[in-house]
């Protein structure tokens, strides 16, 4: 998937473990993904983390899309912090899917708290 992701790439998303329902990555904030306060946009969390719930949701073989996902931030992150992501898995039945992302700073405080959830398909991608 991450090859024809081009936000994630844009983002430098690294991505450190992909397993089924499990997704783990590092970004480093850049100046471009900063808001007018200088502060990392609250746009670029939640695209981490729509991005890693995609990954680990996909990691299955099976096309799977998002149908409602939700943020909470936590503590504000100023340019070139490493951020560390991790998607884990809470439920998965037949047909929907439900994950947290968590993000951390550098200093392994929580920036922000997403959940999401997907749609499982019979397609296999």
């Amino acid at each position: 998937m991450m090859v024809h992701d081009n936000f994630s790439q844009w983002m430098e998303l690294d991505v450190i473990t992909i397993n089924k329902g499990f997704c783990e990555a590092r970004c480093v904030v850049k100046e471009e993904m900063l808001n007018g306060f200088g502060i990392l946009h609250e746009g670029i969390s939640y695209s981490i983390s729509d991005s890693l719930l995609a990954f680990a949701s996909n990691a299955y073989g099976f096309k799977c899309v998002s149908i409602e996902t939700s943020i909470s931030h936590t503590r504000s992150v100023k340019p070139n912090e490493t951020l560390i992501a991790r998607c884990t898995e809470i439920h998965r039945g037949k047909t929907i899917g439900i994950y947290t992302v968590d993000i951390y700073d550098g200093l392994d405080k929580l920036v922000s708290k997403f959940k999401g959830s997907v749609l499982i398909s019979k397609d296999e991608w």
